[in-house]
């Protein structure tokens, strides 16, 4: 019994360290900016 507990406590610490690095391993500066659109990029009038 005790080592079924183990294994769930090792694949639960395996998840959040999984997690945590997709969460906070990005830019340093976060995400890319965007340049504002422009005002004319519409769709094109026929």
């Amino acid at each position: 019994m005790g080592l079924i507990l183990l294994e769930a406590l090792l694949a639960l610490v395996v998840l959040v360290l999984i997690v945590w690095w997709t969460m906070f391993s990005g830019r340093k500066g976060g995400e890319l900016k965007l340049p504002p659109p422009d005002q004319d990029t519409g769709p094109p009038v026929p």
